[in-house]
């Protein structure tokens, strides 16, 4: 079982011919509305993985649809509470290359409280997984108490705060980063990602794959070949396939192997959560 302390946000999807400069305004070229937040995208992401997933997050009585929404995508919902605050939301501008800028609003998944967030936890059982992401509060409360019920703890260190990683460094089993984010924390804390002291990491690296260091060494791990269009939420659906594989009983390679198929096929796609390949897609387009 996992249980995932993520955030949940209304995305708004502007297509553009090119990133806005500072001052320009420019004319979209469509609009979309769907559901997101890096939470949300990775319950999704293993749930489609075939992982039995809970989600534990808040949203504002305007975000009822994506409460909804995940449970048509097959997340369990209970420990999902709607608060005053409204919910979180996004506004996403794509390029015609598939890159992207975010303009963040936090709302209702900063809002928890140690009761939302243990009311879950009280059903975990010694051996489940507990992820999270740094779009909501209450991370370390979460952590501490994973640890004291014997869950296996996974962090997905973004949006990227030295700070808050330090502060869970010794309650994480497997930390995920990408590039830029190891090479800040190197800087932040001074040590290599193989000296934290951590079980497991795992480093992505865009169209180069990505890299796992552990306490037996380091091995990299090429990219399936994919012509993007949008990289939106990629690094949210390997994540989630990562965790899927692991909760699934597969080892670490095996798990990366699958989640490197999911983000492939994640970015030829336009969209977030809505559009997460499921496990029967990845298995035909690969041929397994």
């Amino acid at each position: 079982m996992i249980w995932n302390l993520g955030s949940i946000n209304i995305d708004n999807f502007y297509e553009v011919s090119h990133l806005p400069a500072a001052g320009e305004t420019l004319a979209a070229l469509s609009y979309g509305l769907g559901l997101g937040g890096k939470g949300a995208n990775m319950s999704v992401a293993a749930a489609r993985g075939a992982a039995h997933v809970s989600h534990i997050g808040a949203i504002g009585k305007d975000g009822r649809w994506t409460r909804e929404r995940l449970m048509e995508y097959g997340v369990d919902t209970p420990h999902i509470a709607q608060i005053s605050e409204p919910t979180g939301h996004a506004i996403i501008v794509v390029d015609a290359e598939g890159e992207n800028n975010i303009v963040l609003f936090q709302g209702a998944n900063v809002q928890l409280t140690e009761a939302i967030i243990g009311a879950a936890l009280t059903e975990a059982s010694p051996g489940d997984l507990l992820l999270m992401q740094n779009e909501t509060n209450g991370q370390e409360y979460a952590a501490t108490t994973a640890k004291s019920l014997g869950l296996r703890v996974v962090y997905a260190a973004a949006p990227f705060d030295a700070s808050a990683v330090a502060q869970l460094l010794g309650k994480i089993d497997l930390l995920l980063m990408n590039e830029v984010e190891a090479a800040q924390l190197a800087q932040a804390t001074g040590k290599t990602p193989a000296a934290l002291g951590l079980p497991d990491v795992v480093i992505t690296l865009g169209a180069q794959g990505c890299k796992w260091v552990s306490n037996k060494g380091e091995k990299s791990f090429d990219a399936y070949p994919a012509q993007a269009v949008d990289t939106t939420g990629a690094g949210d659906t390997f994540t989630g396939y990562l965790v899927a594989g692991l909760d699934r009983g597969l080892g670490m390679e095996a798990s990366i192997d699958l989640a490197l198929k999911a983000g492939a096929l994640m970015v030829m796609r336009r969209g977030t959560a809505d559009v997460i390949p499921d496990l029967k897609e990845i298995q035909d387009h690969f041929g397994l």
